[in-house]
C-alpha cells in the first residue's frame, strides 16, 4: 500500500502541474485560474448540501434501528470529494466530482466492497477473531439485597 501511496504522491502533482499548463495554453491564464476558482466553490457548495442529506440519511435509519454502512461510506467519500475539489487543479476536480457523483460514488464503493479493499465489521479477516453465532443462554436469576 506505501509503495501505491507514494507513486499518488508523486504522480498527482506532475499531473496537476501538466494540465494546469495546457489548458493554461489553451484558455488563457485568467480563464484558468477562475476555472480553478469556481470548481472550489462549486465543490464546497455541493459538498455542503450532499453532506447534510447524508447526514439527515443517517439520522433516519438509525431512528429506524439500522446501520446506516452505506451513508458512513459515503460520508467518507463526501470528505475526500471536499479536499480534492478544494485542491487546485483539474485532475483532482474530476476525481472529486466523480465523487460527488452520488450513483457512481455508490458503484465505487460497492466495488470497494466487493473487492475486499475495505471490509465491514464482522466480515472478512479484518474483522479480527472468528465471530460466533448469538446463542440465547436461559437461566433464573434472583436479586438479593444486602
Amino acid at each position: 500500500m506505501f509503495p501505491f501511496l507514494l507513486l499518488l504522491f508523486f504522480l498527482v502533482p506532475l499531473v496537476e502541474i501538466y494540465l494546469l499548463i495546457e489548458i493554461g495554453g489553451v484558455i488563457g491564464v485568467g480563464w484558468t485560474i477562475f476555472s480553478v476558482v469556481f470548481t472550489a466553490v462549486l465543490g464546497a457548495f455541493l459538498v455542503r448540501t450532499q453532506g447534510f442529506s447524508t447526514i439527515k440519511r443517517i439520522r433516519t435509519q438509525l431512528d429506524q434501528g439500522q446501520l446506516p454502512a452505506m451513508e458512513m461510506f459515503e460520508g467518507l467519500f463526501l470528505l475526500v470529494a471536499g479536499a480534492l475539489l478544494l485542491t487546485p487543479g483539474f485532475f483532482t476536480d474530476a476525481v472529486g466530482f466523480i465523487f460527488l457523483t452520488p450513483p457512481l460514488r455508490r458503484s465505487i464503493i460497492k466495488y470497494i466492497l466487493s473487492k475486499g479493499i475495505v471490509t465491514t465489521p464482522g466480515r472478512g479477516p479484518a474483522a479480527g477473531a472468528q465471530q460466533t453465532p448469538r446463542q440465547t443462554i436461559e437461566g433464573e436469576y434472583r436479586k438479593m439485597d444486602k
